[in-house]
């Protein structure tokens, strides 16, 4: 089985945006898609297409009351008076038709992914649509009206007792509605490293939020500072993220690969470049081989800038899913397709320049305090997972 990836996508998908100047755009996907067509990167890889979400899947961490009102609103079928309590018909999560049917097809698409992986037919899954972390049992979030990581997990539960699932989030954003719906859970470890929620919306995931009754300590946060650059903001994901999972020691890890803690993001203030959308992918792919067999599903999340971050941090997602090397030059072909949309140049590398990225005057500064919030996690948090059941 070793080195079979696939890439879990159809254009069915692609339907899940908000319209008009909404920055959760689905443009996104399709940009990433080619990219990794034009690199060769699909070359002897299959894309698999899922099936939707069926009620029951939703309602394993979905009201069924929250779950009709998705459907209602998509079908121009409840004032929005009736909506605004559940989320839906806001500025962050406006009202789009079809919108239950677009979302439902993510969340089939995740848990579809989860089920290769966990029944042996493929070693390793992406699905960039998903990552949607921000939902909540009975209201949408932050451009998130389904969790699709939360019913994967929810629904691997019900297939698997037993089965002990790492979630790891490196979303700029805290990966709150994961969280929450597993937040007494032993079985689930849920690790987010985000921007402190200080500055940025959910406005929760720190470091005092780490689980409740049995699930106390299964739940990890990694808040950094603003302006956090690629040293610290890989130095906390070593000292942190390794351990946790050595501890837990998962028999699956889903993984949250928003991509909007890059620097060019318009929405965050963190100022990571493609080199940590290189090294998270790469170090999660090991740990997922040391670990649990090889067992890894990654998923997409946020990510702002859609011309020059998110096609390339993708496919350097799907170069570490797919056991490939990251060519360097961008092809000439996709640049040729995507610039005259573009309001911006396109890179024409697939890395960031370093020297296009020095070190900001406060750097030692953000990474002192970055440090201390580790020490605070590794101190008060981590000793609290027990062993995990060795093979």
């Amino acid at each position: 089985m070793s080195g079979r990836a696939v890439f879990v996508h159809d254009e069915a998908l692609e339907a899940y945006g908000f319209g008009g100047d909404h920055p959760f755009n689905p443009l996104r996907v399709r940009m990433t898609i080619e990219l990794c067509e034009s690199l060769g990167l699909m070359e002897g890889h299959r894309f698999v297409s899922p099936e939707p979400a069926t009620d029951e899947d939703l309602t394993t961490v979905h009201s069924l009351s929250y779950v009709r009102s998705v459907q209602k609103a998509g079908r121009d079928e409840a004032p929005l008076s009736e909506l605004l309590d559940y989320g839906i018909g806001t500025q962050d999560n406006p009202i789009f038709p079809q919108m239950h049917e677009a979302c439902a097809h993510v969340v089939g698409a995740v848990i579809g992914a989860c089920r290769l992986v966990v029944g042996g037919e493929a070693e390793h899954a992406l699905c960039v649509s998903g990552g949607l972390h921000h939902a909540l049992r009975s209201k949408a979030s932050g451009f998130c009206v389904y969790n699709d990581a939360g019913a994967a997990i929810a629904r691997l539960k019900e297939e698997h007792p037993g089965i002990r699932v790492a979630y790891v989030d490196t979303d700029a954003h805290h990966g709150d509605g994961v969280q929450w719906m597993f937040y007494d859970d032993p079985d689930v470890l849920t690790f987010s490293m985000h921007e402190s929620g200080r500055y940025l919306f959910p406005g929760t995931g720190g470091v005092e939020e780490k689980g409740r009754d049995g699930g106390t300590g299964y739940s990890l946060n990694v808040p950094l500072q603003p302006f956090t650059q690629d040293p610290s903001f890989i130095e906390c994901f070593e000292e942190t993220l390794p351990e946790a999972l050595r501890r837990f020691r998962p028999d699956l890890i889903l993984s949250q690969n928003g991509c909007d803690a890059h620097a060019l993001d318009p929405l965050t203030h963190l100022s990571a470049t493609t080199r940590v959308y290189e090294h998270v992918p790469r170090r999660v792919h090991e740990l997922a081989h040391e670990l649990c067999e090889g067992r890894w599903v990654a998923i997409g999340g946020g990510g702002y800038d859609i011309w020059r971050v998110v096609p390339r941090a993708w496919a350097a997602l799907w170069a570490a899913v797919s056991h490939q090397e990251m060519p360097e030059t961008m092809p000439g072909s996709w640049i040729a397709k995507w610039g005259g949309q573009s309001p911006v140049a396109l890179p024409n590398l697939t890395r960031d320049a370093a020297a296009d990225y020095p070190p900001i005057g406060r750097a030692a500064q953000i990474e002192e305090r970055n440090r201390r919030t580790v020490a605070e996690l590794k101190r008060k948090v981590l000793p609290l997972i027990e062993e995990g059941p060795r093979p």
